[in-house]
């Protein structure tokens, strides 16, 4: 049985080789694969088809990747999709606003389709792997439901970004414990994807504006941890 039997992945790029190749090589492994030209389409196609997995290019006519992955990003089915960048673009500032708007990986062209299946195949495991976890987390008004991807405050519901989320629900799930970033990198970002160690101080900074400072504590000169008395 292929690998990716059962997996939708949107493959969103203007060039039409790239496109057919990415198309090829998925689809021989085992997903269901369509395939968007610009962002409007991709956003549009994803609202019907839902996919497991988008692969974003940045530089598009109508509407570029950053822009496609935060709409992509508040349609509701697609909380928990993993979205890629792959792109040509290779500039430090493009790599952290692709994170900091939701993405999962950053890989820049040219395409190496073997490798490209690997990290798409260790991504989707890793998914499977935390779909087993305890899934809700309560202390004391806040509540952390991996289901949904959504928590709760005193009741009042807040939505969280995919990797913000998923770095408060692991270090929510892991109270009292000091991790440093590259702890935290390692567990929400993966070995296998490159991401600057400053865009955990970046998504750190962005949890505690929207839950308060009284969870998320620094210590200094080591990392963070989440604190419960």
């Amino acid at each position: 049985m292929s690998s990716g039997t059962g997996k939708k992945i949107l493959v969103v790029d203007d060039e039409a080789d790239i496109l057919e190749l990415l198309r090829y090589n998925l689809k021989k492994e085992g997903y269901l694969v369509k395939t968007a030209s610009n962002g409007l389409e991709a956003v549009n196609i994803a609202r019907t088809f839902v996919p497991d997995l988008v692969l974003l290019d940045i530089m598009m006519p109508q509407q570029d990747g950053v822009e496609t992955c935060r709409q992509l990003r508040s349609i509701p089915d697609l909380e928990s999709a993993f979205i890629v960048f792959l792109t040509a673009r290779s500039e430090e500032y493009s790599e952290v606003a692709a994170f900091d708007i939701g993405a999962d990986d950053y890989i820049t062209k040219p395409i190496k389709p073997r490798a490209l299946l690997s990290r798409i195949g260790a991504m989707f495991r890793r998914g499977e792997v935390k779909s087993k976890e305890n899934q809700t987390i309560s202390i004391g008004p806040l509540v952390i439901d991996k289901t949904s991807y959504t928590i709760s405050y005193d009741e009042k519901k807040i939505t969280l970004p995919k990797k913000e989320f998923e770095l408060l629900y692991f270090l929510a799930q892991n109270p009292n414990k000091v991790f440093n970033r590259d702890d935290l990198l390692q567990n929400i970002w993966g070995s296998d994807v490159y991401v600057l160690a400053r865009t955990v101080d970046v998504h750190i900074r962005k949890v505690r504006e929207k839950i308060g400072d009284g969870f998320i504590r620094t210590v200094k000169g080591v990392g963070y941890k989440f604190e419960i008395d």
